[in-house]
């Protein structure tokens, strides 16, 4: 120690004593080492005393810094003159600097060659690489690595650190510090990735290749490869005679003097020959090159199939053997035979054997026969072409059609609307019902019978035949066609048998339920449905506190200050609790928030950490976060318990020593007396250390913990029941349940929200115009009108007949304005006619008066075209014909278009014999008043 010591005498008088004398010595060489080791300073103090009166002696040692040391609390601290910087100082006047740093007072950065304390150590690093000045670690610069910078980068790699990847293809060089691709001869391009273009190649592709006649020269060593028909080395020699092929490599392998072709080998036949090797003689009937040329010769003569010379037959002689030997009608080698052939149907008679050669369609010894059935032509050898049981005729083959097809060959069936012989008929079936090519019967759509169609299905029945029951319930209607319901407001499905989809209700399930958090709303009616933890009309106000499930009718148990979760009741436990109502502390060794954090490994300690701080229990003695520090306190008795203490005799005296027992219990993993025995738990199973017994882990049983609770049980000692639904997996821990797809809650009871599906819920739904999903699977339930896996495509059928209407009432409208355009033209090129309005017939007046100044003027061909336009829409309208007069009206309805018009009581005699609307009597214009004036009147003009 850096300490001088000093005296002083302290005097005193003690009583004296009859007693003897007795010395006490007490010595913890132990004890102290340690307080050495930690340079406290002890005070010694010596007591001698004397049963007698007399004089007594104290020595006190009194403790001070050496020169350059200065006393900081009980330590004596070095001084430094100048401050270290960088450093600390070590002795006085003497700096330790940290690493990087130099100098008398560690002020100095090292330079670019040096390193560490004091800047003592010099840089050992390459290729211009920085050097830490702290570590002597080089950085390396790009395109170099190792611990001294000497290596270059890896091929495969370049730049700083050699971290980037190369991209140069086809075994390419890449350059170490810029990355830059060196290629390989017979490629090109930034990373090499493209072969030379054609006619060079080498390195760089700079090399011209020397080909010839198309030969392909290689892009790195400039080998031609020849076509087809050339050799040599750049392909400038033709294939020899009877060779072809790439490198003239194949042999030719024509026959009968046929020539090959260098390139492909193909042969080129000489006259006569025919066939891919030139094997065959030209067919019967051809000769010449190619066997182009047609043989002329007659009368079964064989033509030669080189040349095309005629070898006549016995009996027939001239340059294509046409001419008879003996005179027609008669055979034999004295023509002294008479032909027995049907003359009418026969072509000639062999000159020497009499034999007969039929005319087309004909057969037969004598030609007296007809073809066969399916057979027509010369000899009745030509096969008929006709299909679909159609009869062919035996001279020219023309077919004769079955009902139902025409056509050359009769395999066009007839077309739409069509049938019978020929396709002549035409067919009387309604409702696009399917009519039979051959007899014109219907075969009716579904929704219709009768014989032409035109009856629709009786109430309750449909389909092809109206032979199917419907089967909608709950209300809804059937469809003729195809059976399909129409729901009842609620329902839906095939059946009508489903409820709405939640989230929807009422007609067609159309509606959307107002509802914020509910699980969909009544089907019919639209009152939500509120999820547990909700309440209100559309369910938008939270349970009140203490309150949770449908309606918040339930009342919540959660204890140790725990809240609940107004939806399911489920206890969120403070932290250090767990369990459904958060009544058990943490399991040992874990503590927090879910008890989801692991206590430290505390090393002297009563037992696992606070459940909830996770703080260690340190036994007496000793101190610290993990009770690792010895707490020493001098003669305490709270130390004394925990010390090992005996009798031993030092120089004939009775000394008590005493040390410190540092563990109270086995270590982790031994048990037993002296702790030699090693425990078997496992599965964070706790070891007994007395006995070595285990206390398992939530979740585990067993002696030695290393069975798993039985499927639907859980905790110490698998005592829980879980309550898990649909499939949910149950933690054999804390009963937790892991819920399948489709499904949340406590229990995994309740399916997810409207708009999501999945694995808890966390999938969002995709589907498209106020469709629906599965909360399983995630699949789209359309909205009548619209299909596809997103429900995204529009009901093409239903687009099709709205479109369909718009455009035929468009057509209507037009031709409605063309015909009073035309009028209004005609209007003051003739007399006014009478005139005439319509009413709906609901609202007919019985009182009429001639047009007057504010009503509607029509003449009769009006009124007739308006009546032919209401029949076409279907709006019932009443037509009225005003004559001349006041009294003589009549009316023309929509059922009696084409009734007599009135008669004119005036009747003048040079119009007696026309009637009356045809009396061109003047009247005065007027201008229209509105259609739905019901009482309007008609007045002559003046």
């Amino acid at each position: 120690t850096h300490r001088q010591v000093s005296g002083e005498i302290k005097k005193s008088w003690l009583q004296l004593n009859t007693l003897h004398p007795q010395l006490v010595q007490m010595h913890s060489a132990q004890v102290c080492a340690l307080y050495n080791a930690l340079k406290k300073f002890i005070k010694v103090v010596s007591y001698r005393t004397a049963y007698r009166r007399g004089e007594k002696t104290m020595h006190r040692r009194k403790s001070q810094c050496c020169p350059g040391f200065y006393q900081s609390r009980d330590r004596c601290v070095p001084h430094c003159a100048e401050k270290c910087v960088h450093g600390r100082c070590v002795a006085p006047s003497s700096c330790q600097c940290e690493p990087g740093w130099g100098g008398s007072d560690c002020s100095s950065a090292c330079d670019g060659d040096h390193w560490g304390p004091h800047c003592s150590s010099r840089c050992q690093c390459q290729n211009e690489a920085l050097c830490n000045p702290i570590t002597g670690a080089c950085l390396c610069a790009p395109g170099y690595r190792g611990w001294r910078c000497e290596d270059l980068c890896e091929r495969s790699t370049y730049g700083h650190g050699c971290q980037q990847r190369c991209l140069c293809q086809n075994n390419a060089t890449c350059h170490h510090v810029t990355g830059e691709c060196v290629c390989s001869p017979g490629y090109t391009g930034a990373f090499c990735e493209d072969l030379c273009p054609p006619g060079k190649h080498g390195r760089q592709c700079e090399e011209r290749c020397p080909c010839q006649n198309g030969g392909v020269c290689h892009h790195v060593t400039g080998e031609c490869s020849c076509p087809a028909g050339w050799m040599g080395m750049v392909c400038g020699q033709p294939c020899p005679a009877g060779r072809f092929g790439k490198n003239c490599s194949q042999e030719c392998q024509c026959h009968n003097g046929g020539s090959c072709s260098p390139s492909t080998g193909q042969c080129v036949c000489s006259a006569g020959y025919t066939g891919e090797r030139c094997q065959d003689q030209c067919p019967v009937g051809s000769f010449g090159v190619g066997c182009r040329q047609a043989c002329s010769c007659v009368n079964g003569a064989q033509c030669y199939h080189v040349s095309g010379e005629c070898l006549c037959e016995p009996g027939y002689t001239g340059e294509s053997c046409e001419e008879r030997v003996c005179p027609e009608g008669l055979y034999g080698l004295k023509c002294d035979r008479k032909c027995p052939c049907h003359a009418s149907n026969t072509r000639s008679c062999q000159p020497v054997s009499g034999e007969c050669s039929c005319r087309p369609g004909w057969s037969g010894l004598y030609c007296n026969e007809t073809c066969a059935p399916g057979l027509y032509g010369e000899a009745c050898q030509e096969v008929c072409r006709c299909q679909n049981g159609a009869d062919c005729h035996s001279v020219s083959g023309e077919c004769v059609c079955a009902p139902g097809f025409k056509g050359s060959d009769c395999s066009v069936p007839c077309p739409a609307g069509t049938y019978g012989i020929n396709c002549s008929s035409v067919c009387s079936c309604q409702n696009a019902a399917a009519c039979s090519p051959i007899d014109g019967s219907c075969s009716c759509q579904a929704g219709w019978h009768g014989v032409d169609c035109s009856i629709n299905c009786p109430s309750g029945w449909w389909g092809l035949g109206c032979n199917l029951t419907c089967v909608c319930g709950n209300g809804g209607a059937c469809s003729a066609l195809d059976g399909r319901c129409t729901c009842a407001p609620g329902w839906r499905g095939h059946r009508c048998d489903q409820h709405c989809q939640d989230g929807t209700y009422g007609l067609d399930c159309r509606e959307r339920c107002d509802c914020s958090h509910a699980d969909g709303c009544h089907p019919s009616t639209g009152h939500c449905r509120c999820l547990p933890g909700w309440t209100g009309i559309h369910c938008d106000s939270v349970c009140a506190e203490g309150r949770w499930g449908p309606n918040c009718s339930l009342s919540c148990n959660c204890k140790n200050g725990a809240s609940c979760s107004p939806d399911e009741g489920a206890c969120e436990c403070a932290p250090g609790f767990r369990g459904t109502t958060c009544q058990r502390i943490c399991s040992p060794g874990f503590f927090g928030h879910r008890c989801s954090q692991a206590c430290p490994h505390c090393i002297h300690s009563s037992g696992p950490c606070h459940h909830v701080t996770g703080q260690c229990d340190c036994l007496p003695g000793f101190k610290g976060a993990l009770c690792n520090e010895v707490l020493f306190v001098m003669f305490s008795i709270s130390i004394v318990q925990y010390l090992y203490c005996g009798h031993v005799t030092d120089g004939g005296v009775d000394v008590m020593c005493c040390s410190v027992c540092l563990s109270a219990v086995c270590p982790s993993g031994r048990f037993g007396k002296n702790c030699a025995w090693s425990c078997t738990c496992t599965n964070n199973g706790t070891c007994n250390p007395i006995d070595g017994s285990c206390q398992c882990y939530p979740g585990w049983i067993g002696s030695d913990c290393s069975q798993p609770c039985p499927p639907g049980q859980w905790g110490p000692n698998c005592v829980h029941t879980c309550y898990c639904h649909n499939g949910a997996f149950c933690s054999a821990y804390d009963g937790e349940c892991k819920c399948t797809a489709g499904w949340t809650g406590l229990y995994c009871t309740q399916q997810c929200p409207s708009g999501t599906y999945g694995y808890g819920c966390r999938q969002m739904c995709d589907c498209l115009n106020n469709s629906t999903c599965d909360h399983m699977t995630g699949t789209c339930y359309c909205n009548p009108g619209w299909k596809g896996t997103r429900c995204d495509q529009g009901n093409i059928t239903l687009i099709s007949v709205i479109a369909g209407i718009i455009v035929l009432v468009l057509l209507v409208l037009i031709l409605l304005l063309l015909f009073i355009i035309y009028r209004k033209k005609q209007k003051g090129k003739e007399s006014t006619m009478p005139a005439v309005t319509f009413t709906p017939t609901m609202r007919a007046n019985t009182d009429y008066a001639i047009a007057g100044q504010h009503h509607h003027d029509i003449d009769i061909m009006t009124c007739l075209f308006i009546l032919m336009i209401s029949c076409v829409i279907l709006i019932k309208v009443t037509c009225v014909c005003v004559c001349p007069t006041i009294s003589s009206v009549h009316t023309l309805s929509n059922n009696n278009c084409n009734g007599p018009f009135c008669q004119d009581p005036y009747d003048l005699p040079k119009n007696s014999h026309i009637p009356c609307h045809y009396d061109l009597l003047p009247t005065r214009d007027s201008s229209p008043s509105p259609l739905e004036d019901t009482d309007t009147h008609f007045t002559n003009g003046p």
